[in-house]
């Protein structure tokens, strides 16, 4: 019978659904940020160059 009710109560907890949620957020976040640094850092190392070539002439 204690397992039964355990399992149930397992199924009635709210608090990993929301964990998970909480995780997803997170990754979504992260791949957001990770995003914009790429885009960030490409566009840093073409400036650096095209100053890089305007130094050497």
């Amino acid at each position: 019978m204690k397992y039964f009710k355990r399992i149930r109560d397992l199924f009635m907890d709210n608090r990993a659904a929301t964990a998970i949620e909480y995780g997803l957020i997170a990754a979504l976040i992260a791949m957001a940020i990770v995003a914009a640094v790429q885009s960030v850092g490409a566009k840093v190392a073409a400036s650096f160059e095209a100053t890089s070539h305007a130094l050497e002439q």
